[in-house]
């Protein structure tokens, strides 16, 4: 089979490689589709993974081709694919905070992912999807799952007045999911057009560019941070109205430094600030995929709008090349291994 393989930070190739057999317990998943997340492009390009060669892709859905002994999952079912692989063993384990695992493993970065025609997987991450959702929305309940977390660590409720810092994909199913929780506001910010008419399409009722969002200072009750810069990270602080919180999803690639004016108004408006790792809780996978499965079957969480670039695999050398160099817009950019459904 074909496969892109990262040999070394910023040497992907597209070759062939041998086809993996499941073990007992593992099921080979054919790959329907698989998506860029945001940590690809700097692990793929600059970083590298834990373990070299890999095949990266951990956003993906597929169908069951083959099981072995003792997987309960039928041959033919199709599933998505949550890609943390916990020990199920540690402390945290033992809690249900899956996300939290000591002594885990992960598709695309500690073992082989998903940019390649079939995956191993265990019996424990096969989850089936409905028919209702297609290879493209159940590729994309991992963003969707994330962004759930993050909205349950701040509780939000109906009335609850909510900003959205970066309206990438896990911007954009934040902004879906506050207003499915029922937000009197939700405001998206974002420096880039496109990605605030998205914003609208999905549900924001206001839009601001973040290089003039002053405004905005002290207005909301939560604000998702999603963008993982360091300029967006402190104005989430600000965003923040009194007793407010700020959840932080984005995974910053500099340092972070709170100036003495943003570390004051920390403390003199009492903002609490979370930490959101992951999507994942008990029972494993946890309600974040099986409720993000459940509202995309039902059409309340709409997948197809973030997805801008639909992509043969041989081609993802290139594509990823001019995502690290940001030559034009995307969102969300999804491969199809074996073939776009219905090509």
């Amino acid at each position: 089979m074909y496969a892109a393989v990262l040999h070394a930070p910023g040497d992907i190739r597209y070759e062939e490689v041998a086809e993996p057999t499941p073990a007992e317990g593992h099921a080979l998943v054919r790959v329907g589709a698989v998506g860029v997340c945001g940590s690809d492009i700097p692990r793929i390009l600059h970083k590298g993974a834990h373990n070299l060669p890999i095949i990266p892709g951990h956003e993906f859905s597929g169908v069951v081709e083959q099981a072995g002994e003792g997987v309960e999952v039928p041959v033919g079912a199709r599933v998505t694919v949550p890609p943390m692989i916990p020990c199920f063993k540690c402390d945290p384990c033992l809690r249900g905070l899956f996300s939290l695992c000591r002594s885990y493993s992960y598709f695309g970065s500690r073992e082989d992912g998903a940019y390649t025609e079939l995956v191993s997987v265990p019996a424990s991450n096969l989850l089936v999807v409905p028919d209702e959702v297609d290879a493209v929305g159940a590729a994309s309940v991992d963003p969707a799952a994330i962004a759930l977390h993050a909205i349950w660590r701040c509780g939000v409720t109906a009335g609850t007045r909510v900003a959205v810092v970066g309206a990438g994909p896990i911007g954009l199913f934040a902004v879906q999911w506050a207003a499915i929780l029922g937000a009197s506001e939700i405001v998206a910010v974002d420096v880039m057009e496109e990605k605030l008419r998205l914003a609208t399409e999905l549900g924001a009722t206001r839009v601001r560019d973040a290089r003039d969002a002053e405004d905005l200072t002290g207005s909301v009750d939560v604000v998702v941070e999603t963008a993982g810069a360091p300029s967006a990270e402190r104005q989430a602080v600000w965003l923040a109205g009194a007793r407010g919180q700020v959840v932080f999803i984005g995974i910053p690639v500099e340092d972070v430094t709170l100036d003495p004016a943003t570390f004051s108004r920390l403390l003199r408006e009492e903002i609490s600030l979370h930490g959101a790792w992951n999507s994942f809780s008990a029972p494993f996978p946890g309600p974040e995929w099986t409720v993000s499965l459940e509202m995309m079957a039902r059409g309340r969480l709409r997948t197809a709008e973030i997805v801008s670039h639909r992509e043969s695999l041989d081609r993802l050398p290139e594509i990823l090349t001019w995502m690290g160099e940001r030559r034009e817009f995307f969102s969300k950019v999804m491969f199809f291994p074996n073939g776009e459904p219905g090509s």
